[in-house]
């Protein structure tokens, strides 16, 4: 356990993005987040049925292991908060966890146990960062340059606010807009241009999808993550990398 300031035991967790990402005056640019350990407070809000209905449970609980007042949650990048997320899940429960998943060569189910800890992180490679959180990506078929960032759990909630406002068009047309919102959270300006009618005109219409995938496959190879995965054996005996199963019960099996 940390030294620290406050009147409760807590722990530093490293960041995938070494917190370069973030303002200069930001807690966060350290690289570093201060937790606490889980208390019976925090129990609390893993079994609230009102909150898991809402489907919030999860950032109710990282809201209140945060230490530090000056840190929200909302201003984290999406892989610093799976790594909060998983160094809470440590903390509070340990190393292990059992879940169920889908046997690759069987189609059935079987319980497994995981390492949390040995669980890959994907840091931020330093050479990229040139100002902030702002990325550049000259697309191969349309040699279009597109500015881009990383999104934070704010603007991963606006997202969803957005497509959720979609739902019923969804339902008629049969068509998911979620990549093309996600799109325009994320682009800046292309070819210098930022006015935000011309980007979101641009994904809708002139965003070839040669250039899409393009773009799609570098943002995954350069965001900073934790990745949710483990290698697995097979019912038959066969090596296999799964995607473990994040939600409610991979705090506490039992609180649901």
């Amino acid at each position: 356990m940390a030294e620290n300031q406050y009147a409760f035991p807590t722990e530093q967790l490293s960041l995938p993005s070494k917190g370069l990402l973030y303002p200069e005056d930001s807690p966060l640019s350290s690289g570093t987040i201060e937790v606490k350990y889980m208390t019976a407070r925090e129990e609390d809000i893993l079994t609230s049925t009102n909150l898991i209905e809402k489907g919030l449970v999860i950032d109710r609980l990282l809201e209140s292991v945060i230490a530090d007042p000056k840190v929200k949650l909302d201003d984290l990048l999406i892989g610093d908060k799976n790594a909060l997320m998983l160094g809470t899940r440590v903390l509070g429960y340990g190393k292990e966890y059992v879940c169920t998943i889908i046997d690759p060569d069987t189609g059935l189910e079987n319980e497994t146990s995981f390492d949390l800890t040995k669980l890959p992180t994907k840091e931020l490679d330093e050479k990229l960062v040139k100002d902030g959180n702002k990325f550049e990506f000259t697309l191969p078929v349309s040699g279009r340059v597109v500015e881009f960032k990383l999104l934070t759990h704010k603007d991963e909630k606006e997202v969803q606010a957005e497509l959720d406002g979609y739902k019923k068009v969804e339902q008629l047309n049969g068509v998911s807009r979620e990549l093309t919102t996600r799109l325009k959270k994320q682009i800046i300006s292309v070819d210098g241009e930022t006015d935000r009618n011309k980007i979101n005109n641009f994904v809708d219409n002139q965003f070839l999808s040669q250039d899409t995938r393009a773009y799609r496959d570098n943002l995954t190879k350069i965001s900073p993550d934790v990745l949710f995965e483990q290698e697995y054996t097979s019912q038959i005996g066969e090596p296999h990398k799964v995607n473990i199963p994040v939600g409610v019960r991979f705090f506490w099996p039992d609180s649901v």
